[in-house]
């Protein structure tokens, strides 16, 4: 009873903090800004949706895809249209409420394929772990290929802190990186320290389960093919970024860092709230004003962006929770009728 109510307040906290950003986004512009952002939004070319769509949907393909790759050591074969399916009805369950996605879908697709749902959800906490290693991995991309850039952005932020005091701006960056070693030092020490602590048990769990995650790959048979549907899903994730700029007159001149950039960050905001909802435009709109695109329309293509996405999500999501039970009907009929 208390793990449902820590769940569904949860889900309210999160939920109304995103609903909150919508309003607080809308009510915070001024008269200018609205109607800069109406107008960038009225005025962009909506025909780009259509080959981004078809980008989001490989990407989701190719996920699908992969999941069924970490199954195989397993022995389970389930078909393709099962898993996209389970995976949009998972999606569409995220953008509701965190972390349900995950257990829908190994719940469906165990009922679907009569597989066990506690070896599912294995295969899901592998493919997180990766999920998570990668996007590390992306950030140093993100922050290598445009070290210029970035170091001018943080190095503009260090001197406002730095006018506000007397301490100077290498003192404070010692400070931080130091302090940054003790905490991790310090978590190290009580995690050997106290074991049998719920809290730490669940911090080393889950660290120990994105090592696990990691090493698991190396076991995989066909793992050139799982890192290569790894590198596509992100490069349809980023390639969706960089064909969105060119919707808008205003984006059309970014570069491709750029869209490394506004990934890395679109990214994060799908963590702060369900399914990004208030996030992402704050997000977008923070990380194009490094490269000079004003605020309302930077927010306005964060908007766009959301809807594309979201709309996809919940008409594809819908359609496979609706069909899914009618596909495998047809599917065991056919089969007994062969028999």
């Amino acid at each position: 009873m208390r793990k449902r109510l820590f769940a569904i307040l949860q889900y309210v906290i999160f939920l109304g903090g995103g609903l909150f950003l919508v309003w607080w986004q809308l009510k915070s512009m001024t008269t200018t800004e609205k109607e800069e952002f109406y107008a960038s939004v009225k005025n962009a070319n909506y025909w780009i949706v259509f080959p981004i769509a078809i980008m989001s949907i490989l990407s989701h393909i190719s996920r699908s895809m992969r999941w069924k790759l970490l199954m195989a050591p397993l022995g389970y074969r389930p078909k393709l249209r099962n898993v996209f399916s389970v995976t949009m009805i998972g999606y569409l369950a995220n953008s509701a409420i965190p972390r349900l996605g995950e257990i829908l879908k190994c719940t469906f697709l165990a009922k679907y394929e009569n597989l066990k749902v506690d070896k599912l959800v294995g295969t899901i906490i592998v493919e997180r772990s990766f999920d998570f290693i990668c996007y590390l991995i992306f950030i140093g991309i993100t922050v290598l290929i445009q070290i210029d850039t970035i170091s001018e952005f943080v190095k503009t932020k260090l001197n406002l802190i730095s006018s506000s005091t007397s301490m100077p701006i290498w003192l404070k960056f010692t400070i931080l990186f130091s302090s940054l070693i003790f905490i991790w030092m310090g978590l190290k020490w009580l995690l050997k320290k106290y074991p049998e602590n719920k809290i730490f048990a669940k911090i080393n769990h889950f660290i120990h389960g994105i090592w696990e995650g990691f090493r698991s790959i190396k076991k995989l048979e066909n793992r050139k093919v799982f890192l290569l549907h790894t590198v596509f899903i992100w490069a349809m994730y980023l390639g969706q970024i960089y064909l969105g700029f060119w919707g808008m007159e205003g984006t059309a001149d970014l570069s491709m860092k750029a869209a490394f950039s506004v990934l890395t960050l679109a990214t994060l905001s799908m963590i702060v709230t369900p399914g990004g909802i208030g996030s992402f435009p704050i997000f977008v709109m923070q990380t194009l004003l490094i490269y000079g695109i004003a605020a309302p329309l930077g927010k306005a293509f964060g908007w766009i962006m959301w809807g594309v996405s979201t709309i996809l999500v919940i008409v594809i999501g819908l359609s496979c929770l609706v069909l899914i039970p009618y596909l495998n009907k047809l599917k065991n009929e056919s089969d007994t009728a062969h028999n």
